[in-house]
């Protein structure tokens, strides 16, 4: 069993979606993209325990917050076309307003390779699905569903709206086939939910109630699962009924209680309600539920502390454990899990993945790790994307012919993983303007923040694309996943210029044989001497140049020469001041400020980003683009 494809329209921050989902996965955009939409949505579609909660849904479940339909000024007042916000519900007085159906939040969820047990249970409302084209099977040939990539699904939405009537908030999940085909649709209860074992564990929350009797807890997972019904509730509140807390008179407290009992018969009869006392508990089951926990003992001493006073990682094992139990017990589970490497360290993230892929029918992830990344097959790395029209979709990675998988399973953690991450990309020609940009940027920002911007900042990720022939592929990689992709290089012919152009909406491109010799002929001789007195010269350098100082930039050339890599370069920008980092730097710092602030957001005067900036620090951007 397993969810092959879910499709969202107005919920959260998500106008429209479908995204096909594999078996195994991990869901990896920047943040906010819509990553946890995704698994909320399937949980509010399959969760069993989700809509327990009243109201299902809210105010911000909905796309921009929008649940009702607004309702003009004056009957008399005609819409405008087209406008939504005109448009008004049912029930108007003026039968010529245009009627209009207020937002709903519809989810469908597609799942396939259906077990036995859910062909039985579902089996008046099951379909086929091509596993060959992502598709529902429709073909009038019936014998077509015997072929092996034919496989048995069903489909189910959850609606969310808003009652006027009741003045609250609804949701229902249905089977997707009566809402078209039955009279009255029939709903996709509690007990089909629960044949289909979906279980979402949220980053940070799951764990923080894992152990408790919380109704939807893993532990209350489990004991349902084991059809265990604890018995102990009235034998609990009976003991605790006979406590009292605090009847020492030396506490002082039940000399306080006395008086103001003392002080309540003088106002109302005794059946009203006298002798105050203190109990341990509210001493009603749901009470319980909520503060009876699990105590696990830390150190080497006997000591117990309550699990969730743990630390992160030992809570996020512990989940784990509990999460095979839950596999055993139903065989045929789905899990989705926020954020695994929480305060655990690689090797135990790694596993992680591998048990819990090893003990669910389908796991998704989402992660901000490269150590889990890197577990994932490329068909199995759902990347997300949101255009300006907040309809969200997923990329597939294709690699470019000049990078093999070979070289992006090697480098996946060095030089694909920040990128994946990342919605705006710098590609650098080699690592010595990868470490130097990014420093001269930082120091440029700290000098003069109403003119410049870190990239941090501007929430750039800097590649190096190890060597000038590997930016366009580097560039057309992150380009496919519709990412913002920049370039910086040396001085290009023509050819390679056009190449790297056609993949990069900037180019930054000085025309100097490598960045050192651009950082050490544009600087100043005062900024060469003061880096020159903090360098720990290698005894080679020290017997060429015997008074660095006086000979400071034909030193440096060599030290940075014989350093690359090292991150020297990014050192020397850093200690300079604003006149001492090159203009070429300056200039480009400033574009891509401009390029990634949205113009009424730019501050400073930064001047308005072109396609390509290219030649001599202070010449006008290249328009041939």
């Amino acid at each position: 069993m397993r969810v092959c494809r879910l499709s969202i329209k107005n919920f959260r921050g998500v106008k429209s979606a479908t995204v096909l989902l594999p078996k195994h996965g991990v869901l990896i955009g920047d943040n906010n993209t819509g990553k946890t939409t995704l698994l909320e949505a399937l949980d509010l579609a399959l969760g069993p325990d989700r809509l327990n909660r009243q109201p299902p849904v809210d105010e911000h479940d909905f796309f921009q917050g929008a649940y009702t339909v607004k309702v003009p000024a004056s009957d008399d007042k005609e819409p405008s076309p087209g406008a939504n916000a005109a448009l008004v519900t049912k029930g108007t007085s003026n039968p010529q307003q245009p009627v209009a159906e207020a937002p709903r939040i519809e989810i469908e969820v597609a799942v396939a390779d259906l077990t036995e047990e859910q062909k039985a249970k579902f089996g008046d409302y099951a379909e086929f699905w091509d596993a060959a084209t992502d598709k529902f099977y429709t073909e009038p040939n019936p014998s077509g569903v015997d072929a092996a990539k034919i496989t048995e699904a069903l489909r189910v939405t959850f609606h969310g709206w808003f009652d006027k009537d009741e003045d609250d908030f609804e949701g229902r999940t249905y089977f997707t086939r009566s809402l078209t085909e039955d009279e009255k649709p029939e709903q996709f209860s509690k007990k089909h939910k629960q044949v289909c074992g979906f279980l979402y564990l949220r980053s940070l929350r799951t764990g923080s109630r894992a152990l408790s009797l919380e109704r939807g807890s893993l532990l209350d997972i489990i004991l349902r699962l084991k059809d265990v019904r604890p018995q102990m509730w009235e034998g609990t509140i009976k003991t605790l009924s006979a406590m009292s807390v605090a009847e020492d008179p030396n506490h002082g407290i039940s000399g306080v209680l006395e008086s103001i009992n003392a002080s309540l018969k003088t106002y109302v009869p005794k059946e009203w309600g006298v002798e105050p006392h203190l109990k341990v508990s509210n001493l009603t089951r749901d009470h319980l539920r909520k503060v009876i926990t699990a105590f696990i003992a830390t150190g080497t001493g006997d000591h117990a502390a309550p699990f969730y006073r743990q630390g992160t990682g030992t809570i996020n094992m512990l989940v784990l454990a509990m999460l095979s139990q839950i596999a055993k017990g139903k065989q045929n589970v789905i899990f989705a899990m926020e954020e695994p490497e929480t305060a655990i360290p690689p090797y135990a993230q790694k596993r992680i993945v591998h048990e819990v892929r090893k003990l669910a029918s389908q796991t998704l992830f989402t992660s901000h790790s490269p150590y889990v990344l890197e577990e994932f097959a490329l068909e199995e790395t759902v990347i997300l994307a949101r255009d300006d029209k907040d309809a969200l979709s997923r990329r597939p990675i294709v690699l470019p012919d000049n990078v093999k998988l070979k070289r992006y399973r090697r480098e996946f953690r060095t030089r694909f993983c920040e990128g994946l991450l990342s919605r705006r990309i710098l590609v650098t020609e080699g690592d010595t303007e990868a470490a130097a940009f990014p420093a001269a940027c930082r120091r440029l920002s700290e000098l003069k923040p109403e003119t410049y911007s870190s990239l941090e900042a501007l929430g750039v990720c800097t590649i190096d694309a190890d060597g000038q022939t590997n930016i366009p592929g580097m560039g057309q990689l992150y380009r496919s996943l519709d990412k913002r992709v920049f370039g910086m290089c040396d001085k290009q012919g023509v050819g390679d210029k056009a190449l790297i152009e056609a993949q990069v909406e900037l180019l930054l491109m000085h025309d100097q044989a490598g960045f050192e010799n651009l950082v050490l002929k544009n600087t100043t001789e005062e900024a060469r001497k003061r880096y020159a007195k903090l360098v720990a010269w290698p005894p080679h350098l020290v017997k060429k140049y015997p008074n660095v100082e006086s000979d400071a930039a034909a030193a440096l050339r060599e030290y940075f020469d014989s350093n690359k890599g090292t991150g020297a370069i990014a050192d020397f920008l850093a200690q300079c001041s604003e006149e001492e980092i090159p203009e070429w730097i300056r200039s480009a710092c400033i574009s891509m400020k401009a390029a990634c602030t949205p113009p009424a957001a730019a501050e400073g005067g930064a001047p308005q980003c072109s396609r390509n900036q290219s030649g001599k620090p202070g010449d006008e951007p290249d328009e041939t683009h």
